[in-house]
């Protein structure tokens, strides 16, 4: 189930890195444990200052928009 999920969320991520990328950055899946995703960001995106919005307001909005079952996304 989880293994399943994490290709679900990889293929979220997949829609969303072209507009990361386009600012030169990206984002790593690093596990999906109970509900919470880990990621990386990486590029600019990993020392923007505006990265938490990102990581929030972007990433962990379209997650939980298209997978239910997420909960929270954080960066490590």
């Amino acid at each position: 189930m989880e293994n399943n999920l994490f290709e679900k969320v990889n293929q979220v991520l997949d829609t969303l890195r072209p507009m990361l990328m386009a600012d030169g950055g990206n984002v790593d899946l690093v596990s999906v444990e109970e509900g919470t995703v880990k990621v990386k960001l990486k590029g600019a995106c990993g020392s923007c200052p505006m990265s938490q919005m990102t990581l929030k307001m972007g990433i962990e909005r379209e997650l939980k928009r298209q997978l239910p079952e997420i909960t929270q996304v954080v960066a490590v």
